[in-house]
Parts: structure tokens; sequence; C-alpha cells
């Protein structure tokens, strides 16, 4: 081969060095940080349609929540995370997301008023769950009306309780001082005496819901305080369990999208909650995913059948006490050795 030509081939090898790869990595990756569960919903009803639409490649982190916002955080290449509420309020707190500019996205006034910034100017909700009470109807003659009907005597013995580091623990104690004609957060002595005065009603504590079906399935308790995402798995393992119609009303639970600071991507993050929060989006959500994924877009209709175990409607939505997670972590540690004093350890 003459010089010429070898000149001529190594400027072609290096021409092509220099061109853009035509291949998956030449697409941008967009970091969705997920509990990974729910991913066989995800995956054809709102990462494909998204990766067509905007040309991208969905990679997912899947895990539990205190591990996910802290890799989000500190290690950063986190686009959107989503996370209960607890946890997003406790990234709201470090400083680790940004604030949500909901005028650029087309969906945001769809949604009702209190999954639009429930946590501030931060992400809005993408579902709505609840934490009430569950019980077997056909073992009381009086049926369940109040947060106080827990403290009846013919109760003993029969409660199904959740730990304290639960999501439910701690509003079980709010609910305790209220029925002690109190404020837990003003009055926590008076809070946990109540507390004290439950423990005859009280069979067992458990820290996830497979423990609670399995105790309400046995007939070991007969009244659970629950999550609703639960409460299919109950219902189906006893059909006479049914949900308390409380006076004061259920504790709204939430799921929420956040945009970590640290984001590469976050336009395309606003965007992709913004299709998210779509009235078809949260209706194919509902549908599929079942307890505790109440539609947050007021737009969703969805059939009796269907709505049977959600939040859904905006009398539903209206009737439930938000939970004040950003006092609740203030007073955790103190809560927390005065429920060890109550119930050991």
């Amino acid at each position: 081969m003459s010089q010429m030509s070898r000149l001529a081939r190594a400027t072609a090898v290096a021409a092509l060095l220099t061109l853009p790869a035509l291949s998956a990595e030449a697409q941008d990756t967009f970091v969705v940080s997920n509990w990974g569960y729910s991913n066989d919903f995800y995956q054809p009803y709102i990462f494909e349609p998204f990766e067509k639409a905007h040309d991208v490649k969905i990679v997912v982190e899947t895990g539990g929540a205190p591990e996910r916002l802290n890799k989000a955080r500190i290690r950063g290449g986190v686009d959107v995370i989503l996370l209960t509420d607890k946890f997003s309020q406790i990234g709201i707190d470090q400083g680790a997301f940004e604030k949500i500019d909901s005028s650029k996205m087309s969906n945001f006034d769809e949604l009702y008023e209190s999954a639009q910034h429930p946590q501030g100017d931060y992400g809005p909700a993408y579902t709505f769950g609840r934490y009430g009470i569950v019980y077997d109807k056909t073992r009381t003659d009086k049926p369940i009306t109040s947060w106080c009907d827990l403290w009846r005597p013919e109760f003993a013995n029969a409660i199904a309780m959740p730990a304290f580091n639960t999501t439910g623990g701690p509003l079980t104690v709010m609910m305790a001082a209220k029925c002690a004609g109190s404020d837990a957060f003003e009055d926590p002595d008076t809070a946990f005496k109540k507390m004290g005065e439950l423990k005859p009603n009280i069979v067992k504590t458990f820290s996830s819901g497979s423990e609670l079906t399995n105790l309400l399935s046995t007939g070991e308790a007969y009244i659970g305080l629950a999550q609703d995402y639960a409460f299919p798995a109950i219902q189906a393992a006893n059909p006479n369990i049914g949900w308390a119609e409380l006076s004061e009303g259920d504790f709204r639970m939430m799921n929420t999208y956040n945009i970590p600071k640290n984001a590469k991507h976050k336009d395309l993050a606003l965007a992709f909650i913004d299709f998210s929060i779509s009235q078809q989006a949260q209706k194919d959500a509902s549908v599929q995913l079942g307890g505790g994924s109440g539609p947050v877009n007021k737009l969703v209709e969805l059939t009796p059948e269907q709505s049977s175990k959600l939040v859904y409607g905006e009398k539903a939505v209206l009737s439930l006490q938000p939970t004040p997670y950003d006092k609740l972590l203030k007073v955790n540690d103190d809560w927390e050795r005065r429920w060890n004093d109550v119930f050991g350890h």
C-alpha cells in the first residue's frame, strides 16, 4: 500500500471515530428511582410511551426508600424519584429536591388541590391512599365508626397494631390524643397515657402489610390498623373484613414525584411528571395497580367496581385527614422513646 493510500485510510478511520455512535448508548438515558414492585405497570403504561415520545431510554433504579433517597441526594444521577410523602418530606428537609414550576405542566390544574403542592412548592402527589381501620364485621354487633372505638372493652385482644416505625404508628398516637381531648404535639404525656390504656386490646404488633394480612386471615386479630394498599389481599383472605367509615376520617397517604437538585434532565423530568399525572395515565394506574393507587387527577372516571378499594372522587378526597410529616419528623425520636416505654422494645 502506498504512503498516500495509508494516509487516506488513516484519515478515513479518524473521521469515523469522530462521528456519534449509532447505537443504544447514543440515546439519552433518563433515570427513574422507584421501588420496583410496580414496574410491571410502569413499563408498558408509562415508560415505553414516554421513551417513544421523547426519544430517551429509561433506566430504573430500585430499592427501599431510605437507600434510594440517599443515593439520589449524595451520588446523584437520578432524574425523577418516587417516594412516599414521609420520605419526600425527609428529602425536602435535607434540601435534596428542586422546587417545581407547575406552569410548565399541562395537566397540573387537573389535580385535586391537595395533590398539587402537598409539601410546599415541591413535587405533586401521584396517588392517594389512606390509613384507617379494617375489621371483621361478623365479630362485633356494633360497627366501628370512630378511632375512639378502638378502646372499647369488648375489643380485648382483638387489635393488630402497627409498630411505631411504620407509617401508621405515629398517626395512631395522634388519634389517641384526640380521643383523650388533647393534642399529641402539645401534650405527648396525655397521648401516650391513652396509648397505654389501649394495651389490653392489642393482640399483636406488625411491621408489614403481609403480617397484618396473616393476623386477620387466621382470626388471631379481627381489627387492624391498615393502609389501603394491603386491603385487597386482606379482603381476599377474609371477605368478612371491611373498611370502617370513621367520623374523624382516615389519614391521607400519598406517593410523590420529585426532581433531585443534581438531576441531569430537569425539563424532561417535568415532562415525565406531567405525563404521569395525565387523565389517561392516572386511570391506567388506578385500574392496574388497585389498592393504594387512588387517582389524583380529578377528571378520572372509574366504575364502582374499579374504585371499590380506592380513594376515589371529591367526597372521599376531602374526607381525609392530612398527615403532618413536617411535624411528625421533628418529634419522632421523643415519641419513639415514649412508645418503647409504654410497649417495651
